[in-house]
């Protein structure tokens, strides 16, 4: 590979499509709530695969709170479908938990509320896979001057600010950083670009944006002015409302690198 090509790899902007599960089937909300089916996991999984999304995210949306593991089940009939990454989150409490993940066809673990409570967790998953396989994901919501972070889907409030947490995270063995606003989840108006540029600008790892996506030009915004390395979205593509192919050529008419 040359290094022009290899540049160009490192400097793309990802996009990401999430799968948030529940009862082996994917469904989507607004502000975490009142959740509406969206489709078979495996099949949008396909679907995302032939349109050229970059990644795909499953989380088990209520693995922590009914407190068992993710679904290997719904891991393993996602990962046949996929020839990109596959990260997984959701009622990973422990490295045996992250281990049962990655054996059942995930290539990332995605911590959240075992993250806050063990922090070692990290450390202790990066070490045994390598810092690529964790992703340390931060759910948020506008509190004053700062970012306040929610742990257990949403629902309880961690008592950290989103830009010290991730700094911690990275420096624990983080790879990157799945980052949730709670206030624009669901809602189409737009990513948290000034959530997400704070995070971004404290960290040297890459920063997922996630939350808020409606329309193209919010994913313009969040990788220009919000410095996000990828972003992430459901609705819009579940719904077809936007397609993976038009977006990534709107993005490369405006300048932004992505891989067609």
């Amino acid at each position: 590979m040359s290094s022009v090509v290899e540049i160009f790899l490192l400097l793309s902007k990802r996009i990401i499509a999430c799968l948030d599960v529940r009862s082996g089937r994917v469904v989507k909300g607004v502000n975490f709530e009142g959740l509406r089916s969206a489709g078979d996991p495996a099949e949008l999984a396909r679907r995302y695969n032939a349109e050229g999304i970059d990644e795909l995210v499953i989380l088990d949306i209520t693995a922590t709170l009914e407190t068992r593991r993710a679904l290997a089940e719904t891991i393993r009939a996602v990962a046949r479908e996929l020839f990109i990454p596959l990260a997984v989150g959701g009622g990973i409490r422990t490295e045996d938990d992250a281990t049962a993940a990655v054996e059942a066809g995930a290539d990332k673990v995605s911590l959240n509320t075992a993250a806050l409570a063990t922090p070692s967790l990290i450390t202790c998953i990066a070490e045994r896979y390598g810092s690529q396989a964790v992703v340390v994901a931060i759910d948020a919501k506008k509190d004053g001057d700062r970012f306040a972070v929610y742990s257990r889907s949403g629902s309880t409030a961690a008592n950290r600010g989103a830009v010290e947490w991730a700094r911690e995270a990275e420096s624990r063995g983080a790879g990157e950083i799945l980052l949730t606003s709670i206030d624009r989840d669901g809602t189409k108006a737009g990513f948290d670009c000034a959530m997400t540029a704070a995070v971004s600008s404290a960290v040297s790892i890459p920063v997922i944006a996630s939350g808020g996506a409606g329309g193209l030009d919010h994913f313009v915004d969040v990788f220009t002015s919000g410095r996000a390395d990828a972003a992430l979205a459901a609705s819009i593509f579940h719904y077809s409302e936007t397609g993976v192919k038009a977006l990534k050529q709107y993005l490369k008419q405006r300048g932004i690198p992505v891989r067609l």
